[in-house]
């Protein structure tokens, strides 16, 4: 069976970092070890929230406490997202060298969290130059947003060539696969949405309609199903269709549902049947 270490954030209510990851991994047939970055009540998006940024040493602690039990030979990957400080970064750092040792066949996919167009920078000074000059060229897997691809590249994307260079420019810094969620193009004059992925072997994209919504969690899901598709064999072309279908069948019954956290339950058959189909189109 597929095994994920999933670092992450989680929240008591509602969806987000691993409290949207783990139940759709799970939903695939994947087992997941959570360990969790933070414990907060909700996610940052009301804008008050409460509850603990776990101690980089604490998280350190249980991850030492998984490897104790001899399992990691066994983990396939490692999927990594909100950090909350840059020692937490460290730690997962110190847990991806760890997990490559126990198992180099095993992949580092890493969200690198850090913001959007909507809001900006929500994750503290320092977190957002930490993920590019030290997390990310580290990773094997990238999942960043429009907003965090042009951060990590210093590049501008105003079109498809623009984003793919800013790709290029990311991947030379080690990642090998990237993936460009909710790639919304300015000289797009429809009303649509592109994941583009992009490997060694080429650069492919879907494209899904557009949906009124702005809501915490879609990166977080989207990541965790493109993980699990490549994780089962599939080519990354095929991966970011399914999770393109998965994502946008989630996200159009919240739509429906008018509701400001992700239906991750009442949907959940969206992770295993999608009931609609993307076709990828190959970039170059």
């Amino acid at each position: 069976m597929t095994s994920i270490l999933s670092i992450q954030s989680s929240v008591a209510y509602g969806h987000a970092g691993n409290s949207a990851a783990v139940f759709p991994l799970m939903r695939m047939g994947v087992e997941v070890w959570p360990v969790l970055t933070v414990h907060f009540s909700n996610h940052t998006g009301y804008g008050k929230w409460r509850g603990p940024l776990l101690a980089a040493a604490d998280i350190g602690e249980v991850i030492t406490g998984i490897d104790e039990r001899g399992v990691l030979t066994g983990c396939d990957a490692l999927l990594s997202g909100y950090l909350g400080a840059a020692d937490v970064g460290a730690e997962v750092l110190k847990a991806a060298a760890l997990l490559k040792e126990r198992n180099p066949q095993a992949i580092w996919c890493c969200d690198p969290v850090m913001g959007d167009v909507r809001r900006g920078f929500f994750v503290r000074p320092g977190i957002p130059e930490f993920l590019r000059d030290t997390v990310v060229p580290a990773a094997d897997v990238i999942t960043p947003n429009l907003f965090e691809l042009e951060f990590l590249s210093g590049h501008t994307v105003t079109d498809v060539d623009s984003l793919l260079a800013a790709v290029d420019v990311v991947r030379e810094t080690g990642p090998r696969t990237v993936l460009v969620t909710s790639a919304i193009l300015p000289d797009s004059t429809e009303q649509t949405l592109d994941l583009v992925v992009v490997t060694d072997d080429g650069a492919w994209a879907v494209t899904t309609p557009l949906l009124a919504l702005q809501i915490s969690g879609c990166g977080d899901i989207t990541s965790a199903t493109f993980l699990a598709h490549l994780l089962a064999g599939l080519a990354p072309p095929s991966a970011v269709e399914k999770t393109a279908a998965s994502v946008f069948g989630v996200l159009e019954q919240t739509v429906a549902a008018q509701s400001y956290e992700l239906k991750l339950v009442q949907a959940q058959d969206e992770f295993v049947s999608p009931r609609h189909t993307f076709v990828s189109r190959r970039l170059r």
